[in-house]
């Protein structure tokens, strides 16, 4: 219960106050986390050390994920009001978006693969205010309301969500009238993932994008949406890649390792570049983490 009030607290206040507020009020609660959670504050330093393979990590660097995700929440809380064709156009640099034409014009359907990096929720409601016809999964809250409103906010853009619970069946149903699905494929949440190599680490990876790819035929699209320079965005939609022809019948961890091997290193190549906005508040290692 208490999780809800704070989010519909935060809600009123970010959409009342001008963008600039809402930022300083985000980094504000962001520093107030990051004084009071010494877990919270020990797992993003250690990851941090395997990302930038170093022994110290000056507290800037690690303050600096605790506010990029109290910026994270703002957007969220706000994107209702603030992405629109004006916001597009004036805040964002697209790269690429003709692959998810290219992908769609094969009918299979694509899977649009990102990280919890940047603002990924964002990105997804650019694609879906687009008129693409995009179905994300999602983890569910365990307070109702809070699942809720969040899945209303992503539903304002056209966006379906499937929770994960029914991930595999929808999926499947979904990439079949050649829909895109988005998937984050740097965290596991359902303890079925793979134990690869990952940062220089073995980790736990989702495997549901590959065993859809594998599945259907469905070609991966990397998607990252990442913060600029002065409150504008950068989304950039990569080179598809096309899963090997398959056979029918059960498909093998080996056959899902292979595949997400082709597709891992741009993940791992995207957090290397922005540690800061990799927003991951648990220890990656050999872990299932929680949702944030």
């Amino acid at each position: 219960m208490g999780n809800f009030y704070l989010y519909k607290i935060a809600q009123f206040l970010t959409h009342r106050l001008p963008l600039s507020v809402s930022y300083a009020l985000a980094v504000f609660l962001s520093d107030c986390q990051y004084l009071l959670s010494k877990t919270d504050r020990e797992a993003v330093e250690a990851n941090l050390k395997v990302v930038l393979n170093t022994d110290q990590v000056p507290p800037a660097m690690v303050r600096e994920v605790f506010h990029n995700f109290g910026k994270y929440l703002a957007d969220f809380f706000t994107m209702t009001k603030r992405v629109n064709g004006e916001f597009i156009k004036n805040s964002v640099k697209i790269e690429g978006i003709d692959h998810l034409n290219e992908v769609l014009h094969k009918g299979k359907g694509g899977i649009i693969l990102s990280a919890h990096l940047g603002n990924w929720e964002m990105g997804a409601a650019l694609v879906g205010l687009l008129g693409y016809p995009l179905s994300i999964v999602a983890l569910a809250h365990q307070d109702d309301r809070v699942n809720n409103f969040f899945n209303s906010q992503r539903e304002f853009f056209g966006i379906t969500v499937i929770q994960t619970n029914v991930a595999l069946r929808r999926c499947l149903e979904h990439l079949k009238r050649n829909r895109l699905i988005a998937i984050l494929a740097d965290r596991d949440f359902g303890h079925h993932g793979l134990l690869m190599d990952f940062l220089g680490r073995k980790a736990i990876i989702p495997q549901g994008a590959a065993l859809f790819a594998l599945k259907t035929g469905a070609p991966i699209i990397p998607v990252f949406f990442l913060r600029a320079q002065q409150n504008s965005f950068h989304i950039t939609f990569g080179q598809p890649i096309d899963p090997p022809p398959m056979d029918e019948g059960r498909i093998s961890n080996e056959e899902i390792e292979q595949f997400t091997k082709k597709y891992l290193p741009l993940i791992e190549e995207q957090i290397r570049q922005n540690p800061g906005q990799w927003l991951m508040f648990r220890r990656f290692e050999n872990v299932c983490p929680s949702p944030y």
